[in-house]
């Protein structure tokens, strides 16, 4: 449905400060988990049971000096981080978050997403290359290798999904998942290769552990924001948190029926049929939150969990196994479509 100018404003604005939420949460989230993991209590100070600790670090992070090295590039180094944020805020436009409730509802909203995720790797090279340090340049360097590695991967797991749904459009990728019995339309069903292929290259595209190679505290000191501090450094630290959190809200919509509620095909009649549509907008927002929580967790498990590869072994597997393993994928599903189009199935 269209909006309003003012609707549509509103609910942009709602949107950008629940992903400034949600990236304090996921830090409460990650710092609880990793404490679990490690058998210690985590935060547990600050508030109760130490849920205000992410919003002590936002004061100590503003109340820092802003240092830049002297013989750094001072628009770039500035614009970087800035940039880092801009983009991470701007892809939630177009997720479906419920049927009829997206921001910008594009025909091509697969392409901006890709398109989007793309530059952001401008932020983390400007950052590495404006810094003057030979530990950020290193990171971004490495940054750029590692996008131009797997993004190709990525960009073929999503040819696989529009291959199926038959459109650029992520509503109507929704909504074809819709089509098969419970949750027997899903993509994770129906492409479980493409669907593992693009959760392994949304690790590495959001620079998580064990693809972390941009920023390698042991290696890089920190890598590309090795020279930042202040809020600065606090912007990177956004972008990371919201960059995972929306990767969560990706594959979640690709793979995983995006707002559809399990075995939704067999009950959705009984909201429509007594005028209860508004309510089962309300139970898909929720489950697409459920879901996208689920991988959130996923991100912050795996990064306790699985020690960084090498730089070697990060080539390796982008060059030598998740490139062919998409092209063989796209090939096979592509088949299979025809197949089943000819057969008129």
């Amino acid at each position: 449905m269209d909006l309003p100018l003012w609707a549509t404003g509103l609910i942009g604005f709602l949107i950008i400060n629940a992903m400034l939420v949600s990236a304090s949460v996921l830090v409460y989230a990650e710092r609880k988990v990793s404490g679990y993991i490690q058998n210690r209590p985590g935060p547990n100070r600050v508030g109760p049971f130490g849920f205000l600790q992410p919003f002590a670090d936002v004061v100590k992070l503003i109340m820092k000096e802003d240092i830049a090295p002297r013989a750094a590039s001072p628009f770039i180094h500035s614009l970087a981080p800035v940039l880092m944020v801009i983009i991470a805020m701007t892809v939630p436009a177009v997720i479906p978050f419920a049927r009829g409730f997206v921001i910008a509802d594009l025909d091509v909203s697969v392409l901006v997403v890709l398109a989007l995720t793309s530059v952001s790797v401008y932020g983390v090279t400007l950052a590495g290359w404006s810094s003057n340090s030979k530990y950020s340049l290193l990171g971004g360097l490495r940054s750029s290798a590692q996008m131009i590695s797997y993004e190709l991967s990525m960009g073929l797991a999503v040819v696989s999904v529009v291959l199926i749904a038959g459109s650029l459009s992520l509503v109507d990728i929704v909504e074809d998942q819709a089509s098969g019995w419970a949750i027997l339309g899903w993509n994770v069903i129906r492409n479980p290769v493409g669907a593992m292929l693009f959760i392994i290259t949304a690790f590495a595209e959001t620079n998580r552990a064990p693809f972390d190679l941009p920023e390698a505290e042991q290696e890089l000191v920190g890598g590309y924001h090795t020279e930042y501090s202040g809020m600065k450094f606090g912007m990177f630290f956004l972008a990371e948190y919201v960059n995972f959190f929306i990767a969560s809200f990706i594959i979640v919509t690709l793979f995983f029926g995006g707002y559809l509620i399990p075995f939704e095909p067999l009950f959705a009649h009984v909201f429509y049929d007594n005028g209860l549509g508004w309510l089962l907008g309300v139970l898909q927002f929720f489950a697409l939150l459920a879901k996208t929580a689920f991988f959130a967790f996923l991100f912050i498990w795996v990064r306790w969990t699985l020690p960084r590869f090498k730089y070697n072994q990060l080539m390796t597997i982008g060059w030598k196994y998740l490139l062919p393993i998409g092209i063989v994928n796209a090939l096979v599903i592509a088949l299979g479509v025809a197949v089943f189009e000819a057969l008129g199935l």
